[in-house]
């Protein structure tokens, strides 16, 4: 069977606008919270998240196409540029109808609709811009890329929430396998931290209140835990078929081994409690790619802080794992960049692959250990690993559940 390699990594998020710098202070426990800049919380009590800083879309397209798209399709044309260079990869006549794009997102252009709406409240209809559609629409993410890059091969975006980020990779695993492209940029982008969002998430009731010390209010598998704290970002990996890659002499950063999409068929917002359709996404991933539980010794949890998901991952984590669950590690980057909704899993997937290829795990941060969570969260400082596969768990709203299965490459 076709086996598919990642070749090339981008990442624009909160404490590191490059693959090297996003890795090291992932190491470092460096976290990217602080009040919000995007705009004025004025008397809002949401008023933390973990916003991209310093991000200038003009370094990776032309003004006048930075002007027209939103910030999160800016953050998608921006990673996959770094992708394929790192990859030293050329899209060209020769190929670029056999490389497809397959971005994700949660909310697309949501900003740009609140923008519009209030500028439209204030001024009428006539205020309204002719590139509003084109800039709020979820598929803007994959189209612009593909514009921008010059790949025609399969152009989708897939959105599934939180769930968002690395299902693109587990779709574009699909479709390589299929023959259906030589080469997918995969991969995860979002920036909804607005009034619009923030509120709506702070009605809700999943955000954490330690609006006093930002650095330290996202807190997974914690026993202080009190909620998430909202991220931004992107990145997005370059995946080959290993014949097309060993064809370019590509260097080999990973493996793509599969995955396992689940629902819980439970409720709109919360999870299962007992992690059903979380375990059942285990278990089938690690089956799908040809595993057995003890092989698997690294999990990049969803652990957003929630006392909801924390709990359930957890029960979900030892309904699949057993006794083995005991010899693993587990880590939340979350704790670092927040919850990047639909760019979150494709954050922890590029960090899962650096994980493997270095033989280092990044920690969660803030961590206090909770007696009812016993597994072994790596906590507050960066612990070795000698685990040769890695899984990457995000689950969504409505009960969408996305398990990778990432392996390392001895070349």
């Amino acid at each position: 069977m076709t086996r598919v390699f990642i070749t090339g990594m981008g990442a624009l998020t909160p404490i590191g606008n490059d693959v090297a710098t996003f890795w090291r202070n992932l190491l470092a426990g460096t976290s990217g919270a602080g009040r919000i800049t995007l705009f004025d919380t004025k008397e809002m009590p949401y008023n933390i998240a973990c916003e991209v800083k310093g991000f200038d879309a003009q370094d990776y397209m032309d003004r006048k196409v930075a002007r027209r798209i939103a910030r999160s399709t800016q953050f998608a044309i921006a990673v996959a540029k770094q992708a394929l260079a790192d990859a030293g990869l050329t899209i060209d006549e020769s190929n670029r109808d056999n490389v497809g794009v397959l971005m994700a997102t949660g909310g697309g252009g949501i900003t740009e609709i609140e923008t519009a709406t209030t500028e439209m409240d204030l001024k009428g209809w006539r205020s309204v811009g002719p590139f509003v559609v084109p800039s709020a629409m979820a598929n803007a993410v994959s189209c612009l890329v593909s514009i921008e890059t010059g790949a025609r091969g399969p152009v989708m975006t897939s959105t599934a929430a939180c769930a968002s980020g690395h299902y693109s990779i587990i779709e574009g695993y699909h479709f390589l396998r299929r023959g259906e492209a030589d080469v997918i940029i995969a991969g995860g982008t979002e920036s909804a931290v607005s009034m619009l969002t923030m509120s709506a998430f702070g009605r809700m009731g999943p955000l954490s209140s330690r609006t006093d010390d930002p650095k330290h209010a996202c807190r997974p598998f914690s026993v202080d835990r009190d909620g998430f704290v909202a991220g931004e970002g992107a990145c997005a990996v370059i995946m080959e078929t290993e014949e097309h890659a060993r064809r370019r002499g590509a260097r080999i950063y990973g493996e793509v081994l599969g995955g396992r999409l689940t629902g819980d068929a439970y409720h709109i917002t919360a999870p299962d409690p007992e992690g059903d359709g979380a375990a059942r996404a285990l278990t089938g991933a690690v089956r799908n790619a040809g595993l057995k539980p003890n092989d698997i010794g690294l999990v990049f949890a969803h652990g957003t802080g929630t006392e909801l998901n924390d709990i359930g991952e957890t029960k979900a984590l030892k309904r699949a794992f057993s006794e083995h669950v005991y010899d693993m590690q587990f880590t939340s980057i979350k704790s670092m960049v927040g919850h990047a909704l639909g760019a979150a899993g494709a954050q922890s997937a590029v960090a899962a692959i650096c994980s493997l290829r270095t033989g280092l795990v990044p920690p969660t941060i803030n961590y206090t250990p909770d007696p009812a969570l016993d597994i072994p969260i790596v906590g507050n400082q960066a612990q070795p690993t000698s685990a040769r596969y890695a899984l990457v768990n995000a689950f969504g709203f409505g009960g969408q559940n996305v398990v990778a299965v990432l392996g390392r490459v001895d070349e």
